[in-house]
């Protein structure tokens, strides 16, 4: 293809990128929420006793004789669910885990002090700690989006295939393909889809990138080199199904990879990659 046409077809790719996958669903699972906070509410509950007291030290001591277990979520007040294993340093330079300061009266009522939350219980800053803690953990579920993003590019692209009639595998290892374990070497890679076709099987990566960096230039070689190798195998086809405005930065090296790979999509124009494969009756 001439240089100008390359060019051309490369700029309408990079025009329809996309800023983000995120849905509405997709911010907060407030299911999971709802059952974190679930676990614990019982403590929780006892631990509201504590809210509008004057004298914490000696509220701490009577709550303790009832149940010392209460303070055993303590560390979810500051954001630190007890499974993450946090440490905190004092002022004598001493380093403790947080699950230390709920081993006894004295220790809860450091913690509170020097937390701050001993003067929002008394001045009732917070109204009821079943409630806190639930905003709590909506914080901490919106640090985990990054997590669910990576999968939002691969789930995106299966619900396409499903919805156009394209039947795929997920998650399939190139050791089930003798010749492309031959082509890639050492490398054990595992490709997001396969789609087989009547006379061919194609190897399909998905990414989706929301913001730049140097990650991408890697990303973008990487995948070069993993196209020529696949499809220099008969039978086989490489492709690549990426989007995000994070490429704009590293536009130079997609290009690249773009005049090189002969299957590259983003989600616009990926239609076209199904036209292909209803063509060949899958």
């Amino acid at each position: 293809m001439p240089h100008s046409a390359m060019q051309k077809r490369f700029d309408e790719f990079m025009k329809p990128l996309k800023e983000t996958l995120f849905s509405l669903g997709d911010y907060v699972d407030f299911t999971k929420v709802a059952t974190n906070v679930d676990e614990i509410s019982i403590h929780l509950h006892q631990l509201n006793y504590l809210i509008g007291q004057e004298d914490i030290d000696a509220a701490v001591r009577r709550l303790w004789r009832v149940n010392p277990l209460a303070f055993s979520v303590i560390g979810i007040l500051i954001a630190v669910r007890a499974k993450d294993c946090k440490n905190a340093i004092d002022e004598n330079g001493c380093v403790h885990s947080l699950s230390d300061y709920s081993s006894s009266p004295e220790t809860v009522v450091e913690f509170l002090n020097q937390t701050g939350l001993s003067e929002v219980f008394r001045a009732k800053q917070i109204k009821n700690l079943v409630d806190y803690v639930f905003g709590v953990e909506v914080g901490l579920d919106s640090n985990a989006r990054k997590n669910r993003g990576g999968h939002l590019m691969e789930d995106y692209v299966a619900g396409v295939f499903s919805k156009n009639g394209v039947q795929f595998e997920r998650e399939v290892y190139c050791t089930e393909f003798p010749e492309i374990v031959t082509a890639l070497g050492t490398d054990k890679k595992r490709f997001d889809f396969v789609v087989r076709a009547e006379d061919m099987v194609y190897l399909i990566e998905t990414n989706f990138y929301s913001s730049g960096g140097s990650k991408l230039n890697e990303v973008a070689r990487s995948y070069l080199e993993l196209a020529q190798k696949i499809n220099a195998v008969s039978g086989f086809e490489f492709v690549w199904i990426t989007d995000g405005v994070g490429w704009v930065s590293a536009r130079n090296k997609l290009e690249e990879a773009y005049s090189h790979i002969p299957s590259i999509y983003n989600l616009t124009d990926v239609s076209g990659f199904i036209l292909r494969i209803k063509r060949q009756r899958v």
